[in-house]
């Protein structure tokens, strides 16, 4: 019989519950990860990655190709569930309470197919409905969110039909719609046109100036030198460094550190035909 609504929980619940509580980091950390570990076959695509995330941080990841950027972000955001470990948002345990954790988090994954037989409105629509706004607030936000995005026109046609920039700019719109405390992007800008990118990096940081949290994943150094405050490497399934983006420099170029950091830098001996 369940018990009623006025009675205390049952001892083993209760139990669960403290545990929880005791477990969960500082909630004003937007993201925190322990341990977090994924095989693929005989692939260790990441080996127990601890990973502190500042509220209010523009946070960049950077690796190789390969490093295991994807994985620790799909795991971090519930995505893709771990062999091992844990992940909060705001204090929040990713696996244990999905449905509040992903409240609180908009992802911009990469690789992940998108509703493409939708109009580019329909699917920030849909996004924003899934996240329980009222259909006027919806439709407020989505119109807001296309013409920042220069995707006033577009918005009325198939997504089937986007080019590659302008499908990444209505699924970061669609990230967006619920006005979530931490944004998790990956590869944002990849296949963005140089204005569209402009625009997108102004949008993200007056969304950080307003207290929210960005994760950005990316091949570009020197983007993330001007974008970021803080940074995270990770290469071969490990985390080399982080910290704010000063410490990880270490007073030199980043990308000279990052290459120091990853290694795998080969020169042109061989090459004397080209």
């Amino acid at each position: 019989m369940t018990p009623h609504a006025s009675e205390p929980a049952p001892a083993h619940l209760a139990a669960a519950a403290r545990r929880r509580a005791a477990d969960a980091p500082d909630p004003d950390l937007a993201l925190v990860t322990r341990g977090l570990t994924q095989r693929f076959g005989d692939k260790l695509a990441l080996d127990a990655l601890d990973l502190d995330v500042p509220a209010g941080s523009f946070f960049g990841v950077v690796g190789p190709n390969g490093a295991g950027k994807t994985t620790a972000l799909s795991m971090a955001t519930g995505l893709l569930r771990p062999d091992h470990g844990r992940a909060w948002i705001h204090g929040v345990d990713v696996w244990e309470q999905p449905l509040e954790a992903k409240r609180r988090v908009g992802v911009l994954a990469d690789g992940v197919r998108t509703f493409d037989r939708l109009t580019g409105a329909q699917l920030v629509t849909y996004a924003g409905l899934l996240h329980g706004l009222d259909a006027d607030t919806v439709a407020e936000r989505t119109a807001d969110l296309l013409r920042v995005m220069d995707l006033e026109d577009a918005g009325r046609k198939l997504v089937a039909d986007y080019s590659a920039g302008m499908t990444k700019k209505v699924s970061l719109a669609a990230a967006m719609v619920h006005a979530p405390d931490l944004l998790v992007l990956d590869e944002p800008f990849e296949a963005v046109d140089p204005v569209s990118a402009a625009n997108i990096r102004d949008i993200l940081h007056s969304y950080v100036e307003r207290g929210g949290t960005v994760i950005v994943s990316s091949h570009v150094m020197d983007l993330v030198q001007r974008m970021c405050t803080h940074v995270a490497v990770i290469a071969a399934g490990t985390l080399r460094a982080a910290g704010t983006l000063e410490e990880v420099r270490d007073g030199r170029d980043l990308e000279d550190r990052f290459v120091d950091l990853v290694g795998g830098r080969h020169g042109s001996e061989g090459l004397a035909w080209l």
